[in-house]
């Protein structure tokens, strides 16, 4: 059964048949998953890198990128798309939406990376500057492929993104979101972005996320990953309190095991590119809450596979991996 749930069929053929061989050489059992698992996500990836927009737009064949959020993600992060992606926008007429999205997106990590995660008072101004120049032509692109492509819920994501770095205001990112939700009102990486901006930080109240999160999975068709959402909104929640054992409780257990059930254990949940990623979701809360029941099943899925989020939000996020994954 196991061999099924990691996408290994009997006698060990690959179940899926473009998931990448998980690597045998591992720190402490864990590595870290390299282009979503999938081998088409890794050929879109090693085009990118070369700035070759053609094979760019041809890996990109099997994949709807107006709504495939995580594949969006591998180029946006991607050092150096930012060097030859605007050629891209000027010069393909036909697809142009499609390089309007990636420059978009690409720009608001660039200028992320420009900002870094300090405190806003250990920001430099040029810091700022340059954080707010890539971020005013991350908009106008995002806007731009939007009204291009309407259907797409990718770039109204990203402007959501972009609104809280601005602080553009409560307004405006209600605006944002509910266009984003009329394209596709389940969307988990929307629902992610607005359960960071109603944390008291940007200006959010206590409490307000989690219900947020709990008011969209109770109407959510069971195996739908929105169920990441309840998770997702207590990890904030932990982030936002100075209590490190805040989600040891038997209530919290409780939710994120029936959530999880509900959601990524459910034999309706679709492994798609990145599964990994919902589950590292869990992984981190069940952790984090101390749960000792489903928590073992979920790590033991990911196999050591390692992603960036959540445990970004940890002082040494792999290390902290390792050591939860031992634990359970």
């Amino acid at each position: 059964m196991f061999g099924k749930l990691f996408g290994r069929g009997e006698g060990g053929a690959p179940a899926d048949p473009y998931a990448l061989a998980a690597p045998r050489k591992r720190t402490h059992g864990v590595y870290r998953l390299r282009a979503l698992g999938d081998t088409r996500v890794l050929a879109l990836v090693e085009a990118a890198d070369a700035g070759d927009w053609s094979a760019v737009k041809e890996a990109l064949a099997p994949f709807d990128l107006g709504r495939d959020h995580l594949v969006l993600d591998e180029l946006a992060d991607l050092d150096g798309v930012q060097d030859w992606i605007g050629r891209a926008v000027e010069e393909d007429k036909e697809d142009r939406a499609t390089a309007l999205l990636i420059s978009g997106a690409r720009h608001i990590s660039w200028g992320w990376e420009a900002r870094t995660s300090a405190r806003a008072k250990d920001v430099s101004e040029d810091q700022w500057r340059v954080f707010h120049e890539r971020l005013q032509l991350a908009e106008e692109q995002l806007f731009e492929a939007a009204e291009l492509r309407p259907e797409w819920v990718t770039p109204w994501r990203r402007l959501l993104t972009s609104g809280r770095g601005m602080s553009l205001g409560p307004a405006v990112n209600d605006t944002r979101f509910d266009a984003a939700v009329r394209r596709d009102p389940l969307d988990l990486e929307v629902h992610i972005e607005r359960i960071s901006q109603l944390q008291p930080r940007w200006s959010g109240e206590p409490g307000q996320a989690l219900a947020f999160a709990r008011k969209a999975f109770s109407g959510a068709p069971d195996g739908h990953r929105i169920g990441c959402a309840i998770p997702m909104a207590h990890i904030e929640d932990w982030v936002e309190s100075d209590r490190y054992d805040r989600l040891d409780t038997p209530q919290i257990q409780g939710e994120l095991r029936e959530a999880a059930q509900r959601s990524i254990l459910h034999p309706g949940y679709e492994r798609r590119p990145g599964w990994q990623h919902d589950f590292s979701i869990f992984a981190l809360a069940l952790a984090l809450s101390n749960e000792g029941v489903v928590a073992s099943r979920v790590f033991h899925e990911l196999d050591g596979a390692f992603t960036s989020w959540p445990w970004i939000y940890m002082t040494e996020p792999e290390k902290t991996y390792a050591r939860f994954r031992r634990h359970v």
